[in-house]
This record gives C-alpha cells, structure tokens and sequence, in this order.
C-alpha cells in the first residue's frame, strides 16, 4: 500500500548509507520532509544534497549527529521540529557492530557498541516524544536485528544492544500507545550493506541478502498501517539463504 507523507515530517538516525539513507529516500520520495544525521559533518551532508537532487522538490536537511552523544541526539531533534515545523516519525536506525570475545574485546569498543545502539533510543526518544505527542497521530520505529533474540560467540557487545533495543522498544511501546505514538522495532538478518563490509570492499555476491531498500520498504508499509493496528515486532530473513 502507498503512502502519502505530505506535510508530515520524519527524523532518521545513521542517515548517510545503507538502511538509513534508503529509508530516508522512501520517506523523501512519499513527501516527507526528512532530517537526517550522521557522524561527520561530510557524509551527512554529501547524503543531504544526492536525496534532495533524487527528489525533485524534496525537503531533506543533514544535521551531524554522534548519536553516542546526549547533547548531539538532542539537537539532531530540536533542529528538526523547528525547521520542519514538528516531527511524526523518528527512525532510530544508527548502528555498529564491534565483535570480539569477552575476554579480548576493549572497554572503549564495549562502551561504543552499547552508546550507539542502546543508549541513542533513549537519547532520541526522550528528545523527541514531547513533539511526536503533539502530533496526534506518530511513529517511532528501531531498527533491530536478528542478533536480539540469537546470541552468537563474539557478540557479546552486538547481542547485548540489541537484546537491549528489544526490552527498551517494548516498554516504550506500552508506555505511549494512548497519546498517539506507535512504537515498532523491525528485526534484519542479513542484510547488504556497508555494515557488513565497513572497509568498502563492496557486497559482490551477497545478491541473496535482504537489501536495505527492503528495509525501507517495511518501513512504508508500518507507516500505511490503519491507527487501529500496531505491528510492533517485524523480523525479516532472505528468502533463499546461502
């Protein structure tokens, strides 16, 4: 089902690639005004420009964001509802994955996996329910994965966020659903992307991985669904895995 985003606004963490900038083109391209940050200035800004030349017409604005930071999440959002007139969708989508053993992994790649993607939620969230609440009708959707109900070796870091993200969207959920805010967390796989490739050496053969643009495709769908009607868990898997 297609949705029509005009004159709503949306907030996307991790913005700059792979799932985040295709669900911030999905956004652009349905008629949301977008906001997207990243970490350096460059990219979010480089991704800023190549959405708005996609999208004739298109009001996407990038705003550097290191959502390990309080102060950055909280500006990322202020930044938003005053030069897009509110927020109706915030997407916490920005990830790493450092892996290791507990016994071998450093203090400062543990605290880096746990500040990006468990501690931003609450950064993002908590910035931004007071004008997602004044909307009457909006969405907050985490971008999981699988490793939040599948513990593996070396993912200690990795497993524990995003067993965290679950627990964290959950309660969320339960705690806002009568002002008018949905909350729902999808759940990838695998998925083709620079993630899964953070020196750039491309994702040639990994044709059978879900793509980010499917990601953003669920996205939408969410976003379609009737306001009687809450999807708050989606996992998704490749169809044909390898």
């Amino acid at each position: 089902m297609k949705v029509d985003l005009k004159g709503r606004s949306a907030v996307v963490t991790g913005g700059s690639r792979g799932i985040g900038f295709a669900i911030a083109e999905a956004l652009a391209g349905a008629g949301a005004a977008v906001a997207i940050g990243a970490r350096t200035a460059e990219d979010v800004e480089r991704a800023a420009r190549d959405l708005t030349e996609r999208h004739a017409g298109a009001t996407v604005i990038g705003v550097r964001c290191d959502v390990r930071s309080r102060e950055d999440c909280e500006a990322l959002i202020e930044r938003a509802a005053a030069e897009l007139g509110g927020i109706d969708i915030l997407v916490n989508n920005a990830g790493i994955g450092r892996f290791a053993t507990v016994a071998d992994m450093s203090v400062e790649d543990w605290d880096a996996v746990i500040e990006t993607n468990l501690n931003s939620l609450f950064y993002c969230s908590h910035a931004a329910l007071p004008h997602l609440k004044k909307r009457g009708t909006s969405w907050i959707i985490n971008i999981g994965s699988l490793a939040g109900k599948n513990a593996f070796p070396r993912g200690a870091a990795y497993n524990a966020s995003k067993f965290g993200l679950i627990g964290f969207s959950e309660a969320l959920m339960q705690e806002v659903r009568h002002d008018g805010v949905r909350v729902s967390y999808i759940m990838p796989g695998s998925v083709a992307t620079e993630f899964s490739h953070p020196s750039g050496s491309g994702t040639t053969g990994e044709e059978w991985k879900v793509g980010a643009e499917d990601i953003a495709q669920i996205v939408m769908d969410l976003l379609a669904t009737p306001e009687r009607t809450l999807p708050s868990r989606i996992e998704v898997r490749p169809s044909r895995p390898k």
